[in-house]
């Protein structure tokens, strides 16, 4: 039964890297135009742009606050980070059930953590929780993603195989519902241009090194071309312009630079990196078949980068209209308000 009032949302965006906070501030700004009450809850800085409140977590991963004879992080593997006689960890959660208790939200969005999740259930607060790519089997996930009222992920229907060894009750409930960019699509590319321009998505974290010896490679292989690589000492912190302009695109098989890839309708070339659950290189196995505009590289060491970058720009770019649509944080705010809707 609607109360008239507007619906409040708890949104939990995980600190680590850019992608989470950039999917979160998408969606929330579609929710914001719906009139519901959006607040942001994370050790990660307020993202520019985020339409409502911040609520700043204490950081529950910094060793100068943790008990050094603090043991058993993952209670007996039920779960991925619960260190003992951590204060940190004491004080993020009595944030969150503070703020549960207080704002009373019709739902909570967490993206990513199961911890978060089975608090906000604890509060008797339905959850939508986002799954990543990659084996997620564990008994972690098995318990946040089973209690969740409703599982989404960020990767088409046509994109199978994204998530492998989720547990059946849990699989038949995940709604895929497409990439999604911070920016709208772009139209097509012609396809079979020559190449010219390639830009590399080095990134600023964990792994950028491995793409930076990329480029140098490549460039040394093809100096004909213009490489233009975004990494430490040279990161965009508006990368699109550069990414559209470009005729190949180098880049990591992290969710949110392939849905900007995608987005822009541009060839890549992947270069999965190694992360928690075979996340990347989940992702990269699925992107090797013949479905999607990418070229994938399991060993950039060795490969053929002149090769890599001519044989990737005569692909179709077009073909990533089927990943990236512009209508995932719009499919997403339809499962979030459905979900808060009260009995």
């Amino acid at each position: 039964m609607s109360t008239g009032r507007p619906v409040t949302i708890g949104y939990y965006v995980h600190h680590h890297g850019s992608g989470h906070a950039h999917r979160a501030t998408a969606v929330a700004g579609e929710l914001h135009r719906r009139g519901a009450l959006v607040t942001g809850l994370s050790s990660a800085p307020r993202p520019t742009g985020w339409p409502g409140e911040w609520v700043a977590l204490d950081r529950d991963d910094d060793p100068a606050v943790a008990d050094p004879d603090a043991v058993d992080a993952t209670a007996h593997g039920r779960l991925h980070w619960v260190p003992q006689h951590h204060r940190g960890l004491a004080r993020r959660t009595a944030q969150l059930s503070a703020w549960l208790a207080d704002a009373d939200p019709d739902v909570v969005v967490t993206d990513v953590s199961q911890e978060a999740t089975l608090l906000a259930r604890l509060h008797g607060v339905p959850v939508v929780s986002v799954v990543l790519p990659g084996r997620r089997d564990d008994a972690a996930h098995a318990l946040g993603l089973g209690v969740s009222a409703e599982v989404v992920s960020f990767w088409p229907p046509a994109a199978d195989g994204m998530s492998p060894g989720l547990p059946d009750d849990v699989a038949a409930r995940l709604r895929p519902l497409g990439g999604l960019s911070r920016f709208a699509p772009e139209p097509s590319p012609v396809a079979g241009a020559a190449s010219g321009s390639v830009v590399v998505l080095a990134g600023t974290g964990g792994g950028s090194e491995v793409l930076q010896e990329a480029a140098a490679r490549g460039a040394a292989a093809a100096p004909d071309l213009a490489w233009r690589v975004l990494g430490p000492g040279s990161w965009s912190t508006d990368p699109w312009a550069e990414i559209r302009a470009a005729d190949v695109v180098v880049t990591a098989a992290g969710q949110n630079s392939l849905a900007e890839v995608a987005a822009a309708r541009v060839p890549a070339v992947v270069v999965p990196q190694d992360r928690p659950h075979d996340e990347q290189r989940t992702t990269g196995r699925v992107l090797a078949g013949d479905a999607w505009p990418a070229l994938v590289v399991d060993d950039p060491a060795t490969a053929d980068w002149a090769d890599l970058v001519r044989r990737a720009a005569r692909l179709d770019g077009g073909r990533w209209a089927a990943w990236v649509d512009g209508g995932a944080a719009a499919r997403m705010a339809d499962v979030v308000l459905t979900a808060g809707v009260r009995p």
